[in-house]
């Protein structure tokens, strides 16, 4: 359970919320909803008590029962004794821990078998078995199974996952810690639709409260039956799901419009019976002082009409022309340690060819893509550019983004040289006022993603490597993306998973993985893009 009360946050010059007080039950399921750059993620972060330091915060935030949260961006190495998956989820109960304090208290009570050894290794299994640690084989079997993860990957380092594979194991962490509160941030990026059904029957099951964040509709409709939407620093509440939410989000902004039409007239009625009046008795001059006064009140008591919000648009400027070629891949190979990922790639681009990388998580498709962007080596193989290309990368995690720098400082590049050219072009992209003075860390993943995308479009890149863009990006920002690429006349070659972007994209061709087969796009690849 949350209680809220009196909540208003502020950063810099600008208000993020109006002061609100809300609660949020046990047994609740409750979106927050918004566009990129509304401040969900902030007001996540001060709900769950870990705000940054420059936030300015009135008001109170009070829990009841046990809360897990699963953050968009992955903890680096887990928060396990060890490094590996299952150390990680099993963290969820203490149960790594647990785990390692019986085998030392085993070897301490073989060694010395004391009346104090054997208490203490008594008392260890005692707790092991109350928080389920011999029914968690099975369970965590189940999750990986319910997420389509092999299980065998829960033993691999962490950090040798792929961002599709590691979403799932944080997922599964959350799932079997069993809090009385889950706080969701995104949890359906990466997974596919068999994980997403499943995903759904589990929440809907799952007797304790949810707040989610995301922007998969599909997931808002079927696994909420409450909306905070935040827009403007207004908070505003709804009961039903996502789709009951719009419905009734425009009932009422056409009840507004309505009534302030009805009010305005009223309003322009009294003002000409008073400017009628003027000039004329005593008498009828007093009365036009009253009808001033009532205008006056109307004006003051004014329905605010809610604003529809404004279609979302990007744009890239037309790229320099490359040569016919613009980039041959042959015969790379990535391996990690003992796995290999990648063993023979081969294909070659021509100029304006749309590429989409398909397979499913694990198959090596951001890796391919970071081989092309030069920011990983390949084990054998080469990846050659043709005249006059300029690469633009967009990485899935942003590890393109210098986090000591500030959003602006990004755009510090002799294509936008300008201050007044760099902001205008950050506010192109949704990246306005004084986000162009925060730090990227400080940033949703919405607005880290928008800021990527404001250095492509700051590159005059003619060849762009695109790896999972639309994540954590809002339905109209996907719509808005998807629209601009459309138009843009470069090359381009990219891993997503989101089929309204890859449709908008048209694609040439398809890298299937892991066969290693380059062919031309057919329609039926769009069937594995989902498929991760």
């Amino acid at each position: 359970m949350l209680i809220v009360r009196d909540l208003g946050i502020e950063i810099g010059a600008r208000r993020i919320l109006e002061p609100v007080s809300f609660t949020i039950g046990n047994g609740e399921k409750v979106g927050l909803v918004g566009r990129n750059g509304a401040g969900k993620s902030t007001l996540l972060s001060v709900l769950l008590g870990y705000h940054p330091e420059h936030l300015r915060i009135s008001g109170t935030v009070q829990h009841q029962g046990t809360l897990s949260h699963l953050p968009q961006e992955p903890v680096p190495g887990g928060l396990g004794v060890e490094t590996i998956g299952l150390s990680h989820v099993l963290s969820a109960r203490g149960l790594d821990q647990l785990d390692a304090d019986m085998q030392h208290a085993r070897h301490a009570l073989a060694a010395d078998p004391t009346e104090a050894t054997i208490e203490r290794f008594t008392e260890l299994e005692a707790t092991f078995g109350e928080r389920g640690g011999y029914e968690a084989e099975s369970e965590v079997a189940r999750l990986a199974a319910g997420l389509g993860l092999k299980e065998d990957l829960l033993l691999e380092d962490l950090n040798s996952l792929s961002g599709g594979q590691r979403r799932r194991v944080d997922l599964m962490r959350v799932l079997y810690e069993q809090p009385e509160t889950m706080v969701l941030d995104e949890p359906t990026n990466h997974l596919d639709k068999a994980a997403k059904r499943w995903l759904f029957d589990e929440l809907e099951r799952f007797r304790g409260t949810v707040v989610v964040i995301s922007h998969d509709l599909p997931l808002l409709d079927k696994a909420i039956d409450r909306v905070l939407a935040l827009r403007d620093g207004q908070l505003r509440e709804y009961k039903g799901n996502y789709t009951k939410f719009l419905q009734q989000e425009e009932a009422q902004r056409l009840s507004e419009e309505k009534l302030a039409f009805h009010q305005d007239a009223q309003i322009d009625r009294l003002k000409t019976l008073a400017d009628s009046m003027r000039g004329q008795t005593e008498k009828r001059a007093r009365l036009a002082k009253v009808l001033d006064r009532r205008v006056d009140k109307l004006r003051d008591d004014r329905v605010e009409v809610t604003k529809k919000e404004r279609k979302v648009t990007f744009k890239l400027p037309a790229p320099p022309r490359s040569g016919d070629v613009p980039m041959t891949v042959e015969h790379v190979s990535v391996r990690y340690g003992s796995l290999e990922v990648l063993r023979d790639v081969n294909f070659i681009t021509r100029r304006g060819d749309r590429i989409v990388i398909v397979g499913k998580n694990g198959a090596g498709k951001s890796s391919l893509l970071r081989c092309l962007a030069g920011t990983q080596s390949t084990q054998t193989g080469t990846v050659k550019f043709g005249a006059n290309v300029k690469v633009g990368y967009f990485a899935q995690e942003h590890e393109q983004l210098d986090f000591s720098k500030t959003v602006l400082d990004h755009l510090a590049n002799a294509t936008v040289q300008t201050e007044v050219q760099r902001r205008s072009l950050l506010g192109a992209f949704g990246l306005k006022g004084s986000a162009a003075h925060q730090l990227p860390g400080t940033l949703s993943g919405g607005e880290r993603a928008k800021l990527a995308l404001s250095i492509l479009a700051a590159s005059d890149a003619n060849l762009l490597l695109l790896d999972e863009p639309t994540n954590n990006l809002d339905p109209a920002s996907v719509e808005a993306l998807g629209e601009m690429m459309h138009q843009w006349k470069g090359t381009i070659v990219a891993v997503s998973h989101e089929l309204g972007f890859v449709e908008a994209l048209e694609p040439t061709h398809a890298v299937l993985l892991p066969e290693e087969y380059f062919d031309l796009w057919r329609d039926d690849y769009m069937d594995l893009i989902e498929r991760r």
